[in-house]
């Protein structure tokens, strides 16, 4: 059990470091960038397409992207609040029974008080999507950071459990499971479906959590299995 969590930590790790490397590599584009590829613009393609076909065509994506692009869809997550919406509806996908990538699903956080205070994330797949929670428990850390990485508790629970339409699944986060002063503050939780997703999810927290020694449950259709604590 040991190995597999260390081996699930170095997993979930690298691919918040992807996606923090990735945000800083597009942050670093200035004015200069931008200017450049404008001058790059051939004149005869822009006279022979006559209008402005990327924006016409393409969808376009408001708030933070945090879970990448579902297939058939545009993808524009809700990071600033307690909704985390990794993509926007129209995410139709052929082939059902497929196992639910993150950003296949749409998520909301809301904090609980019981077991001494977590948070509920709740997931749903996306408009036309039909997809299955194969693998039971979410991956999810606070930060970058291997001491950040919530353990699984395994409780509560089935497996597989298929998301369509209004159906939801619950899991709980219990961000502080020791009695001491020490943790480290945070604004928003990353999560992913699998341990080697590469578009996990950044949501905003309805507040900031004191964070040290994580926890976090198995995927659960009864909210009320969703309740974290340490057995």
């Amino acid at each position: 059990m040991r190995s597999r969590l260390v081996a699930r930590s170095s997993r979930l790790v690298l691919a918040v470091a992807a996606v923090t490397a990735l945000a800083a590599t597009t942050t670093a584009c200035g004015p200069e960038d931008v200017a450049d590829a404008d001058g790059a613009t051939a004149p005869s393609a822009v006279a022979s397409t006559g209008s402005d076909s990327a924006s016409s065509d393409s969808p376009s994506a408001s708030g933070s992207s945090t879970g990448g692009s579902s297939a058939g869809g545009s993808d524009s997550d809700g990071a600033g609040g307690s909704t985390d919406e990794a993509g926007s509806g129209g995410g139709e996908k052929s082939g059902y029974g497929q196992s639910c990538g993150t950003n296949d699903l749409e998520f909301t956080v809301t904090s609980e008080s019981q077991a001494g205070g977590y948070y509920l994330v709740t997931a749903k797949a996306k408009s036309g999507i039909t997809c299955y929670l194969d693998v039971n428990t979410p991956s999810v850390a606070f930060g970058s950071g291997a001491d950040g990485v919530a353990s699984p508790v395994g409780q509560g629970g089935e497996d597989p459990i298929k998301l369509s339409g209004s159906a939801v699944a619950y899991t709980g986060i219990s961000p502080k499971t020791t009695n001491s002063s020490a943790g480290k503050e945070f604004e928003n939780v990353i999560i992913a479906t699998t341990d080697d997703d590469p578009d996990p999810a950044e949501l905003k927290l309805p507040d900031t959590a004191s964070v040290d020694k994580p926890i976090v449950t198995n995927w659960a259709t009864n909210r009320a299995e969703a309740v974290p604590v340490i057995v």
